[in-house]
């Protein structure tokens, strides 16, 4: 391997796993951010659970206001619903479609993040070495 296409290797290599890893990094962020807005204007209500799935799942509630709310992105932190269920969740009064799992917060979005970026770094590194290694030999 010639020492230019190792660079371009290398810098490809780099951007795409730096670029994941922010992602992963950013994913967090945003959920914290979320966890912030519901916290400092929080409503609590019963909801029912219309449509579960591991990254999505659809629920209905209705505010204080008797106005029934349905988040068009779904809640946050849905995993181990089922439909049907009645959940408690914590919304942000100033916008319901804001809407988490009651007692769920960012922290769960923690290793799955964390496990995104560790296998982006196990598959790049040995990558950069062998690259590193052709190049060298």
């Amino acid at each position: 391997m010639t020492p230019k296409t190792a660079r371009r290797v290398t810098r490809g290599v780099l951007v795409v796993a730096i670029g994941i890893s922010a992602l992963a990094v950013l994913l967090v962020l945003a959920a914290w951010r979320n966890d912030h807005t519901i916290n400092s204007d929080k409503g609590v209500a019963t909801a029912e659970v219309l449509s579960a799935g591991t990254r999505r799942s659809a629920v209905s509630f209705v505010t204080p206001d008797g106005v029934t709310h349905t988040p068009r992105l779904g809640v946050l932190y849905p995993t181990k619903l089922t439909v049907g269920q009645r959940i408690d969740v914590e919304y942000a009064r100033s916008d319901p479609d804001l809407v988490r799992v009651a007692g769920r917060d960012a922290r769960v979005a923690l290793v799955p993040a964390g496990s995104v970026i560790v296998v982006t770094w196990i598959v790049a590194l040995p990558v950069l070495w062998i690259v590193r290694r052709r190049t060298v030999g």
